[in-house]
């Protein structure tokens, strides 16, 4: 008799993963339970509609570290299955990609439809039986090492062993940790700063190329673009923060504050030195400061600033003094700002929580707790800044599990 195998969740991971195991193992009967209406939802809406596939990062040990959570286990199977073998997949079968000048991989057609129908005619080739609107209620190991599922429609499924890639579950980690699973307790990643300051007001949809972002209490530092909105600070160096330091602010209620060096080339005193140089060079210091913005500081923000830093409307740098320069150089450098909560990334919906690490095998992504159990996605403790790398955490994930639960690991 054939094995029975069955995946939990219609998302990227599990797709991978139930493909993985079909083609792995033509011989088993491979079942894709998902409870919604739909499957791959979240990569129908991921990238603004155009899905971000991956990212061009070849080397296993760099693109670790674009994971806050689970960078570490994640080097063994990058080195089996990463960002080009992802590529490679999807191009192998009929999808044609492109690499943007940032490093994130779109489908050629700009369309996550493209990647949808790709998926859904490789699961169907390779014999997945699909199941819609069928949520787990709960899973019971059964005395000969093979599982009960009970469905939210009443109905039992009978599986010799199970992959679990439902996404941010909470109904799945309660049914986990009723199984001994420790579920470390899920919030928030990858969200802006809600920052009310006057010298941000009425300046939504000004950006910055690049600017240093500090939380000396917690330790934090990152750095990179910056979007000011109309609920505060958002961009990469933002997103990158949030993500790193996601447990840290959970536990600030999301308040604290940072420092902004508008001019990351520069420290203070660096700063001070080149105010200095410019107060006094024959064909700068006639010009106002307020009116000629520097180091790529958009005017209506260099002139906020300004005021902050109380340069006079029609002062010269010519007519500033040492301590005028010095506050300058200050608010330049080390503008601090009180963050007062957060906002949700609209592009992105990532977790940070999920199966402790520990109790799962990263050879296999087998369960350490019940063996003909496996993992894959968000459900563990995984997570990644933007640019493609979770749905590469997601293939990555689903490609291992898939190949071991069909009794064929790589």
């Amino acid at each position: 008799m054939s094995e029975r195998l069955v995946v939990v969740g219609g998302g990227a991971a599990g797709f991978f993963a139930a493909i993985a195991a079909a083609e792995a193992n033509p011989q088993a009967q491979v079942y894709l339970l998902e409870k919604s209406a739909q499957f791959l939802g979240k990569v129908r809406i991921s990238g603004g509609g155009r899905c971000n596939v991956t990212h061009a990062c070849f080397d296993p040990r760099d693109l670790t570290d674009y994971y806050p959570r689970g960078g570490q286990e994640l080097l063994g199977p990058f080195s089996r299955f990463a960002c080009g073998d992802t590529m490679e997949w999807f191009e192998d079968r009929g999808v044609s990609l492109k690499v943007e000048e940032d490093g994130r991989v779109f489908p050629v057609t700009d369309d996550s439809q493209t990647i949808i129908d790709c998926l859904l005619s490789m699961a169907e080739s390779a014999g997945v039986r699909f199941e819609l609107h069928s949520g787990l209620k709960n899973l019971v190991p059964q005395p000969d090492g093979t599982w009960s599922l009970a469905l939210e429609s009443g109905r039992i499924i009978e599986a010799d062993r199970v992959l679990l890639a439902p996404g941010s579950s909470k109904k799945i980690w309660d049914v986990l940790a009723e199984l001994g699973h420790q579920i470390v307790p899920p919030i928030p990643s990858l969200f802006t700063f809600n920052v009310r300051d006057p010298r941000i007001e009425d300046l939504s949809g000004i950006s910055l190329a690049n600017v240093r972002v500090t939380v000396p209490v917690g330790g934090l530092e990152t750095e990179g673009p910056m979007l000011i909105t109309h609920w505060g600070l958002s961009g990469p160096a933002v997103l990158k923060m949030s993500a790193f330091g996601a447990r840290w602010m959970a536990n600030c209620d999301h308040r604290f504050t940072i420092y902004v060096n508008w001019t990351p080339q520069f420290s203070t005193d660096e700063l001070l030195d080149e105010l200095n140089a410019l107060r006094k060079d024959v064909n700068h210091q006639r010009k106002r400061v307020r009116s000629n913005a520097l180091f790529g500081i958009p005017l209506r923000l260099w002139q906020s600033l300004a005021a902050f830093a109380r340069i006079p409307d029609a002062a010269n740098w010519s007519d500033l003094s040492k301590p005028q320069l010095r506050k300058w150089a200050e608010v330049l450098t080390e503008s601090a700002f009180n963050v007062v909560g957060k906002s949700t990334n609209k592009d992105e919906f990532v977790t940070s929580g999920g199966v402790a690490l520990e109790e799962v095998s990263f050879t296999t992504m087998q369960s350490r707790l019940h063996p003909g159990l496996y993992f894959a996605g968000e459900l563990l403790d995984i997570d990644a800044l933007t640019g493609g790398f979770n749905f590469q955490a997601a293939w990555t994930t689903g490609w291992i599990a898939g190949h071991a639960m069909a009794g064929a690991p790589i």
